[in-house]
């Protein structure tokens, strides 16, 4: 680690006693992992004694809240949540460096969490390494295996140079290049490109979170169109795939039916979409196609909830749905509220027992954000929803 980062290191952990005073508090915005889970070292607010006001908002007893004000330090907590140990089997061999003001590129970037990487995303901000990011790079310190020349950090566009790392840079000025060399980027390291490609609006991010999730889970990569026209860089990937099935997310507002069509000379198309962006999240959770979807229609999974109004934190937690139980990305509504369409899907796959609650299976949520982007009522909701319980024979 270079005396840069261990500086900000430091400095972020002498912002710990701050972070343990919002967690007390009930998770005020801070700007920073505040409760539920820290990025120093492994520890958390709750095993450095958070107060009994910090519940449930901490956690409940079906979910776990990733308690944080901004997406920056949603990723950096992400990261220390699925990379908790300091042994190098429980290290990341590379992390994925995104700008945090471009969700686009940290959707794109989500896909390098997936097999063979498993590179978690962290962002910079303007260039610079902010203290959560370098708090969460010293204490994962990647390995290098696995990445191209074995890099430790792989910069995405213009993410800023995390300093004493051997470090790959992925370039791209638009979202779509962008996207379009991290699915090479990632096809190189794999041996070889991905039979099934994701195709989302570079203009409707409520409608392209949910990819990231999946693309953290299978290598499948996210690529970007504008509404009515296909762009150079996309018809480059899909060209790159040999024929791929292409899945869509979303309506024909946000992907029109000239693109779809046009998306039909690359390969196979397929459109999943619903009532809105929310129920557009709940059928992507639902859908299989062959080996392709998360196909979630009965009890026993790990569900991740997000706010739309935080595109960005779709690509930062993305790694909880390639770890731990697994699952897909839903949405709340603008408002921090469950929609009727994530409620009553909740209520389908609601897991259930004859006789004995010991011997059933089990659903988890994890909440993503502090409770200005996802409130304690929506979280108590969703916890109830997630308990198993009695059926009749």
């Amino acid at each position: 680690m270079t005396p840069a980062i261990r500086r900000q290191v430091a400095a972020a952990a002498a912002c710990a006693l701050t972070l343990l005073l919002a967690a007390c508090g009930g998770g005020a915005s801070t700007g920073t992992p505040a409760v539920g889970v820290g990025t120093s070292g492994g520890s958390t607010a709750a095993s450095a004694g958070a107060a009994p006001a910090a519940y449930p908002a901490l956690a409940t007893k079906n979910t776990t809240r990733i308690s944080t004000a901004d997406s920056v330090g949603t990723a950096a907590a992400t990261a220390r949540v699925v990379f908790p140990g300091t042994a190098a089997a429980q290290r990341p061999g590379a992390v994925a460096l995104a700008d945090a003001r471009d969700w686009r590129g940290a959707l794109a970037g989500a896909v390098l969490m997936a097999a063979p990487l498993h590179a978690p995303l962290l962002f910079t901000d303007n260039g610079e390494i902010p203290a959560q990011t370098a708090q969460a790079l010293g204490a994962l310190a990647p390995t290098g295996a696995a990445s191209a020349a074995g890099a430790q950090a792989i910069r995405l566009g213009t993410a800023g140079d995390p300093g004493g790392l051997r470090t790959v840079s992925i370039a791209g000025n638009d979202p779509f290049t962008l996207a379009q060399n991290i699915d090479g980027y990632r096809s190189r390291v794999a041996g070889s490109a991905s039979r099934d490609v994701l195709v989302v609006s570079a203009d409707a991010p409520d409608y392209a979170m949910p990819a990231a999730a999946w693309a953290a889970k299978s290598g499948d990569p996210v690529l970007f169109t504008a509404r009515d026209t296909l762009p150079a860089p996309t018809r480059a990937a899909l060209t790159a795939h040999a024929k791929p099935h292409i899945y869509v997310l979303g309506p024909a507002t946000v992907v029109s039916g000239a693109v779809e069509r046009e998306l039909s000379r690359y390969g196979n198309v397929t459109r999943i979409t619903a009532g809105g962006p929310q129920a557009t999240a709940v059928a992507f959770a639902r859908f299989v196609d062959g080996a392709f979807g998360w196909r979630v229609v009965d009890p026993g999974h790990g569900l991740v909830f997000a706010s739309p109004t935080r595109p960005a934190d779709a690509g930062a937690a993305a790694p909880l749905s390639a770890s731990g139980t697994y699952g897909p990305l839903l949405l709340t509504d603008a408002r921090g509220g469950l929609p009727p369409s994530a409620a009553s899907y909740l209520l389908d796959i609601r897991p259930g027992y004859s006789s004995d609650p010991v011997r059933g299976v089990y659903n988890h949520g994890w909440i993503v954000g502090d409770p200005d982007a996802v409130s304690v009522d929506t979280q108590a909701t969703i916890d109830g929803l997630l308990e198993i319980a009695p059926v009749k024979p």
